[in-house]
């Protein structure tokens, strides 16, 4: 893994107003990455491809991502960023709309980072549940939504994603099978562990 062009990517991802995660996030998630050496892992929104590249550095020996996107500009670089970065063995990325790819995976994943549409949160859990192995460990970024979620937000522009982002946590807060946490990292990050 070249972390100088690692490093190099950030930065203009950062520049071009990209939505990259956040340092505080990818600290947090590396403890329970490095604990549980994902062989599988499984990304839904892709960006450029900066988290899918950082994740390569706690997959066990052989390990792989699958990681979707939808946007064509985004995937043409995250293609280039990783060749640029050596681990394009290591990763995969399937291009299309996340609602219509997900059903058609059979892979069982160790971990699954959620990172796309907010509004369609409580579809990805949904799909995430289904491939999830034991022991695995989904987690989702921008949980929390600039505050939003906590709040008595209501403006329309965003009602939806907020709607669905509120019933993704109590989703994964009620459900039996899962131990969950909400951090406020970031723009928020809830882990759930499978029991």
């Amino acid at each position: 893994m070249n972390q100088v062009e690692l490093e190099k990517i950030k930065k203009k991802a950062l520049e071009d107003h990209i939505p990259i995660i956040m340092d505080d996030t990818l600290e947090v998630m590396e403890k329970y990455l490095i604990e549980i050496k994902p062989k599988r892992m499984l990304e839904i929104g892709t960006a450029v491809g900066y988290s899918a590249m950082c994740f390569t550095n706690f997959l066990a020996e052989d390990g792989k991502i699958d990681t979707i996107e939808r946007d064509e500009e985004r995937i043409k670089e995250a293609k280039e960023n990783l060749k640029r970065v050596s681990v394009e063995d290591k990763i995969q990325i399937y291009e299309g709309d996340a609602v219509e790819i997900l059903p058609t995976l059979d892979e069982k994943y160790d971990a699954v980072f959620i990172d796309a549409a907010k509004g369609k949160y409580p579809f990805f859990l949904k799909q995430a549940l289904r491939m999830i192995k034991p022991n695995g460990i989904i987690f989702a970024d921008n949980i929390l939504y600039k505050g939003y979620v906590l709040s008595d937000y209501n403006k329309h522009k965003q009602r939806t994603a907020v709607r669905n982002l509120r019933e993704y946590i109590k989703e994964v807060s009620e459900n039996p099978n899962l131990e969950t946490e909400i951090l406020e990292v970031g723009d928020g990050l809830a882990i759930s562990r499978i029991k």
